[in-house]
């Protein structure tokens, strides 16, 4: 029997797991993909204090191994269930269960579909979500990037290095990311923002050749030729295999505590719902939870 089991292992699951280990409980992380999270594949991270301008995979190396010098235990298991059984948890895996006094759920979440002809039929063939794995695919090539929060601005920025041209699509007359991405992406050259316009369909042969474009002001329709499609369009959260309360978008709810609906059973990191999803925030959801599952476990 575990004190505290951790599901997932990005900012917060790691801090989480860091914290708890520190508190001498026994601890079990487990995660579904690989260590450290979606922020592996943010290019450049510059607004975690104290570490400056370094990629997510260097920030998340560095939570990997300080987590290392406390020898935890670590499992590559997918979650199905968690449900009571006397007076503790149940996790149930693929093919066993794990049981624990509580559970902190860390599992993230992950990039929305846009959900236009062509996008699924050209995932891998033009369609992507991450800039940093396939940006050097399209170099010298033109691309569009959908989206105009942090996540798109940035990874357009990115893309800039490799692309000959990118056509940015945002359905709004203003980006939601943070001013001073907002500020580079305008002087780029090889950026080109289009305005009040949706991505209506993905063209191609073999890998994407075109996109529809709607302008949402006129109504018009506009073919633009391109190599690829990056979708930022915000994220969903992993979060079905839990049964509490939730919001509309499945993000899971918490008091101050980060306690869920279910008593010993608490959420951090950017699978609940929340106002701000960074990894900072992460971090601080982590230690919190980590605080809050001691504090149930010895009550």
């Amino acid at each position: 029997m575990y004190d505290v089991v951790v599901i997932g292992g990005g900012p917060a699951g790691i801090t989480s797991a860091l914290y708890l280990l520190r508190a001498r409980c026994k601890v079990l992380l487990i995660e579904k993909q690989h260590m450290g999270g979606q922020i592996v594949y943010s290019e450049i991270i510059e607004n975690y204090p104290g570490v400056g301008e370094v990629s997510g995979k260097e920030l998340m190396d560095g939570f990997k191994k300080q987590l290392a010098n406390y020898n935890p235990e670590i499992i590559n298991a997918n979650v199905k269930e968690i449900h009571k059984e006397q007076g503790h948890f149940a996790i149930m895996l693929d093919d066993y269960k794990i049981e624990s006094k509580a559970v902190i759920i860390a599992t993230g979440a992950q990039p929305k579909n846009l959900n236009v002809p062509g996008e699924i039929r050209y995932v891998g063939r033009g369609v992507s979500y991450c800039a940093t794995c396939d940006g050097p695919l399209f170099t010298g090539k033109d691309i569009v990037v959908a989206g105009g929060g942090d996540t798109a601005v940035k990874e357009a920025l990115f893309l800039s290095k490799y692309a000959r041209k990118i056509y940015l699509i945002h359905r709004r007359d203003k980006l939601r990311a943070e001013r001073i991405y907002q500020e580079r992406l305008l002087k780029m050259n090889n950026i080109n923002v289009l305005w009040n316009c949706v991505l209506e369909e993905i063209v191609g042969n073999n890998f994407v050749t075109n996109v529809k474009i709607k302008d949402l002001k006129t109504g018009l329709y506009t073919c633009v030729d391109v190599s690829g499609v990056f979708i930022f369009i915000g994220i969903k959260p992993n979060t079905d295999f839990i049964f509490c309360d939730k919001d509309e978008n499945n993000f899971i709810k918490t008091d101050s505590r980060l306690a869920t609906s279910i008593p010993g059973i608490f959420a951090a990191g950017d699978c609940r719902a929340t106002h701000l999803r960074q990894v900072a925030t992460a971090v601080g959801d982590g230690a919190l939870a980590s605080s809050m599952s001691i504090d149930y476990i010895e009550a």
